[in-house]
């Protein structure tokens, strides 16, 4: 029977026209590649290589075995290079930075699509400068950089919502905000206990400018708890509200442990950015993370 090796060695022997320099190519002693054509000559009966002083040449019926199985052995070595560039895909240990409030809705469905991830939590200006600098092969960030090393893709768009317990009646707040009286709907929050994950509460002074036209919200945020998530978790048991990106409310809503206090049109959605560094030979791992949090952002 045939052996696919000793072809493999005939194709290196052949294009390099010299045993040393083939046993280098394949990583293999000379007197082993000298005995693999030996037994390829033995199995076609034919010579097929002439030694000469600087090399071998090949006979005429090495150059017609050539042109019958040059096609076929390349077809099979990149349908072999394509299963084993999967198999180290499929092992492959990839970095990812995210925040981790967006972490909590995206977690999850990376999780499950990759066997190895290295995740860092930072904030978006910390996660671009690490995959500029290649110290990560991806980010997940909210912010838009341009720059000629790294590239950027727009997977998700999110808005920021106003969320409460399902205990918290807010049906004096909604007809306030029926009648246009945004007076009294602000004065009304401003009466509630209020829940952050940051102390700047960047997320509520966004709400604020748009939703009232103030650059500053009058209260002070009650509870500073750094993870949305968490936050969430502790305003679904207690009461007050909150101010989050509807793609962490939503699993909470659907669950019925917080209610929408008010979606305002007036607030702008925000985009999601895959970051990622050129040329990174990552092309593949880009086009799947890119789906998932377009999938994980949007259901």
């Amino acid at each position: 029977m045939v052996n696919l090796e000793w072809y493999r060695t005939f194709k290196a022997v052949y294009k390099n026209g010299n045993f040393s320099i083939a046993a280098k190519e394949l990583f293999m002693s000379q007197p082993a590649v000298s005995q693999q054509i030996s037994m390829l000559e033995a199995h076609v009966g034919n010579k097929l290589f002439i030694r000469k002083s600087k090399g071998v040449e090949p006979t005429e019926y090495a150059k017609l075995l050539n042109n019958l199985i040059i096609d076929a052995l390349d077809r099979l070595e990149n349908v072999e290079n394509t299963f084993r560039a999967k198999a180290e895909d499929a092992t492959r240990l990839i970095s990812v930075g995210i925040s981790k409030h967006l972490f909590s809705s995206v977690g999850n469905a990376l999780i499950a699509k990759f066997d190895l991830i290295d995740f860092t939590f930072a904030d978006d200006d910390t996660l671009f400068s690490l995959v500029d600098s290649k110290k990560l092969d991806f980010a997940i960030v909210s912010k838009k950089y341009d720059t000629f090393d790294t590239i950027q893709e727009t997977v998700a768009k999110i808005k920021l919502v106003m969320v409460g317990p399902m205990n918290l009646d807010i049906t004096e707040f909604r007809q306030k905000l029926k009648s246009d009286n945004f007076t009294e709907a602000e004065q009304w929050l401003n009466e509630q206990k209020w829940y952050s994950h940051d102390a700047r509460i960047p997320h509520i002074k966004l709400f604020w400018l748009h939703a009232f036209h103030k650059k500053r919200p009058s209260m002070v945020p009650n509870y500073i708890i750094p993870s949305e998530y968490e936050m969430l978790e502790m305003l679904s048991k207690n009461s007050g509200v909150a101010v989050t990106w509807n793609c962490n409310a939503r699993k909470f809503i659907q669950q019925n442990k917080l209610q929408l206090v008010w979606n305002s049109f007036h607030v702008p959605e925000e985009y999601v950015y895959l970051l990622a560094a050129k040329n990174n030979n990552l092309k593949t791992f880009f086009d799947i993370i890119a789906n998932e949090v377009r999938i994980a952002l949007s259901t």
